[in-house]
């Protein structure tokens, strides 16, 4: 039987330690099994978390994470992972168990059967769904026609936080958890890696007001990502979503990547159908269950 202990922070040993069993997830399943928030809520100093890790004869075997500030809904949000040397013990059932129940909901990134199997077993049922989809970036890419009297610049750190996050707000009003996006956020993303911001586009009315931007990432040498394409209500309805949507592609051709991936929920038939028409594709698609 797992050994489950609950954090409210890990240790750089104990993140390191997480960070090898997601690893080997990733390797086994194809997929991540957690999302960017969670690995920026296992640095030492994060807040607003709760890790629970399990062991089999003193070895890490799971690793589940609450984001107890949850999502726009109220709800707890958990993700979890279980290294494939110890599936089918009864780790992940434990994890799930051991998790607070109320007002919870469980990504299970990818749709992997085992979640699915699990989730029906427990009495969760899916709730909501978001889709991962491609498109080869290889051949030539229509050029963006931006509204009249708008333009496209890069972002500037320490200058356009406080509008992105503005313009962020009210394009995601609705969403569980792009709409809550703080400039602290923005400034800890600044910070990471992969953050580029050349590839961090804003579109700007003739009266400098801020009206969309396209945040790209670059995850390999050969594989982008169409990371936030946010408009303004405001500008809504223009084609300006479509033409920085463009331009973010352009951005990542020139990049090098051959492939481009984003994320978008299953019920948002209008973006669905806007990025279909571009030549994206499913790939695959992250479950939310709650019972």
């Amino acid at each position: 039987m797992a050994q489950l202990s609950w954090f409210d922070e890990l240790t750089t040993d104990q993140a390191a330690e997480v960070g090898r069993l997601l690893a080997a997830a990733e390797s086994t399943d194809g997929v991540a099994p957690v999302g960017e928030a969670v690995r920026l809520r296992m640095r030492p100093g994060a807040t607003g978390s709760k890790h629970l890790l399990a062991h089999l004869d003193g070895e890490l075997a799971g690793y589940a994470h609450v984001d107890m500030i949850g999502d726009s809904g109220g709800n707890k949000v958990a993700e979890f992972a279980v290294h494939p040397r110890h599936r089918h013990q009864g780790v992940g059932e434990a994890l799930v168990k051991a998790l607070p129940q109320e007002g919870l909901r469980i990504w299970a990134h990818g749709g992997h059967p085992d979640a699915e199997k699990l989730a029906a077993k427990l009495g969760f049922r899916k709730v909501r769904e978001l889709l991962r989809m491609r498109l080869r970036v290889e051949n030539d890419l229509p050029e963006p026609k931006l509204p009249e009297g708008v333009t496209i610049r890069p972002f500037v750190p320490g200058k356009d936080e406080a509008a992105v996050v503005y313009v962020n707000h009210r394009a995601f009003d609705w969403h569980p958890e792009q709409g809550s996006m703080s400039i602290e956020d923005v400034r800890a993303k600044e910070d990471e890696p992969w953050f580029d911001p050349e590839g961090f586009l804003l579109a700007f009315t003739d009266e400098d007001r801020l009206a969309g931007f396209h945040w790209t990432k670059v995850h390999t040498a050969d594989l982008g990502e169409v990371y936030v394409v946010g408009v303004d209500p405001d500008s809504q309805g223009g084609g300006l979503g479509k033409a920085l949507t463009l331009a973010g592609l352009r951005h990542l051709q020139q990049r090098g990547v051959k492939e481009v991936m984003l994320y978008v929920e299953a019920d948002n038939t209008a973006a669905v159908r806007v990025y279909t028409k571009l030549g994206f594709t499913l790939w695959d698609a992250d479950v939310q269950y709650a019972r």
